[in-house]
């Protein structure tokens, strides 16, 4: 290698030495400040040390002062170049960031809303523009982070609500044992002043408001159970016919339907009356029975319920209760499964219940990987389950 040649080299090594020394250097002073300050040192650098290298070189070289003025020139447009590549890359990276600050700002503070442009464009606009002109990675980033802000936000809803149903619960069970327990108090006073002169009666209702508060207070445990406790063991489940299951919990509410003066009709479709499920009876039962005394509650005087039992067209086991209410609020709808709602006076009777009696429904029915569902009808509301039939259709 000839002399000329090693100290080409050397002089080119020395130069991008020293100037990626001094790009190092600024960089770790600026570390602090923006992104944008940042990429165009780190850009301009390279150039920096090219222009160096050749520089030192040109002076070593027998070249004419032409060839030195367009060697200059073309540096120094490259740098020019560098600069101005950088800096627009630098401003699409630091709007990105910006974005995505905002967006993490919005995960702990609610609703994420973009700035408004200076100019007074929509803001929406303006945020789909910077995060269109981001790099592929940060656009990526800032559209899991909205995925992530809307399940925050669906899930801060769904709290509130169950906070709202906690709430609402707590002050129906309120009036709902202070009411019987101040009846029991009245009796026993007046048993104790010897002012009621027939102690059978006294007696009888006595017994019956007890047995309201014991069964308020097994659907409060049942609840309690299917929402926090573990599932049963399953031994305790078994084939059972849905069917006889049906005929059974109606012919239990029949007297209900009769006190209430309301036509209880149970219809089985013929391809449905063999038709079998794989549950715990009791829990069915329970479930049943909510559906059906809803339905007769809320059913008008000289009205009609009507329990259906077929074979859905998937093969699943499809039972339906459609009530005479008058049907329900659309707005409520979505609320008619929820911890302690209760329908209003105007669905047919003032008698709501304690509003345990359909969340427990759809606690037994989803624990037996089944679904229910409530549409409104004419003149009233019906109420879907399905469960899997046994063995598997």
């Amino acid at each position: 290698m000839s002399k000329d040649m090693q100290l080409i080299l050397g002089l080119t090594a020395g130069a991008v030495f020293l100037t990626g020394l001094l790009g190092a250097l600024v960089l770790q002073a600026i570390r602090r400040r923006s992104l944008l300050s940042s990429i165009v040192v780190a850009a301009l650098a390279p150039v920096a040390a090219v222009s160096a290298a050749v520089a030192l070189n040109v002076n070593r070289m027998v070249i004419s002062q032409h060839d030195s003025t367009v060697v200059s020139v073309a540096l120094g447009f490259s740098t020019v170049l560098a600069v101005a590549l950088s800096y627009a890359l630098g401003r699409r990276v630091a709007s990105g960031s910006r974005e995505l600050t905002r967006a993490l700002r919005g995960l702990a503070e609610g609703p994420y809303v973009a700035s408004a442009p200076a100019g007074g464009g929509s803001s929406s606009a303006s945020a789909s523009h910077s995060r269109s002109s981001a790099p592929a990675e940060i656009t990526a980033l800032a559209t899991e982070l909205e995925t992530t802000r809307e399940s925050l936000r669906l899930s801060r809803a769904r709290e509130r609500s169950l906070e709202q149903s906690r709430r609402e619960l707590v002050a129906f069970m309120s009036h709902d044992l202070r009411t019987p327990l101040a009846g029991l108090r009245a009796l026993t006073e007046g048993l104790e002043d010897g002012v009621i002169e027939d102690q059978d009666a006294a007696l009888r209702q006595m017994r019956q408001t007890v047995e309201r508060m014991n069964s308020l207070v097994g659907d409060l445990f049942e609840l309690s159970r299917l929402n926090a406790g573990p599932a049963r063991p399953a031994q305790t489940r078994g084939p059972l016919s849905l069917v006889e299951l049906a005929y059974d919990v109606v012919g239990e509410a029949r007297e209900q339907a009769r006190r209430r003066h309301v036509d209880l009709v149970l219809e089985v479709a013929d391809e449905a009356d063999r038709l079998a499920v794989q549950g715990n009876g009791d829990e069915l039962a329970r479930a049943l029975s909510n559906l059906i005394g809803n339905a007769v509650r809320h059913t008008r005087e000289h009205g009609r319920v009507v329990v259906s039992a077929v074979r859905a067209s998937d093969g699943r086991a499809r039972l339906a209760v459609t009530d005479g209410c008058g049907g329900i609020e659309d707005d409520d709808l979505a609320r008619v499964f929820e911890i302690g709602w209760r329908g209003e006076p105007e669905r047919g009777t003032s008698d709501a219940g304690a509003g345990l009696g359909l969340a427990i429904a759809r606690g037994v029915i989803e624990s037996h990987a089944g679904s229910i569902s409530v549409a409104n009808v004419d003149g009233g509301c019906r109420f879907d389950v399905e469960l899997p039939t046994h063995p598997p259709a």
